[in-house]
């Protein structure tokens, strides 16, 4: 009942930066945990970022500290992902995805999940 739809995704050089997100519908968006994970081609679901329900509680891959900041904000019912500093292998298709658990870091805590928008950064 929850819908996502990602945008922000394109073709960045090597060093540059974007900024993802995601917006929800059909649900409460403060009841949310949000969450961003990234698939690249012939590799699996990996977890990138997470922010709890009131936005007090962010969590990141070791791999990407330092790189990428998650936000909320509830009046727009959006989540948003920052990413700098891109590298070749950030190439993935980046998925938005929503849980009912107050905070969560793994993949099958989450219920509802976008389509995806995909990332792609030149070297």
């Amino acid at each position: 009942q929850v819908q996502l739809v990602e945008s922000g995704g394109g073709l960045v050089q090597r060093g540059g930066s974007l900024k993802l997100s995601c917006v929800a519908s059909g649900g409460t968006f403060s009841n949310y945990g949000m969450g961003w994970f990234r698939q690249a081609p012939e590799k699996g679901r990996e977890f990138v970022a997470a922010i709890s329900r009131t936005g007090g509680s962010t969590g990141y891959a070791d791999s990407m500290k330092g790189r990428v900041t998650i936000s909320k904000d509830n009046a727009k019912n959006t989540v948003f992902l920052q990413i700098n500093s891109l590298k070749p292998e950030d190439t993935a298709a980046y998925y938005c995805a929503a849980g009912r658990n107050y905070f969560a870091l793994r993949e099958s805590d989450y219920a509802y999940w976008g389509q995806g928008t995909q990332v792609t950064v030149s070297s």
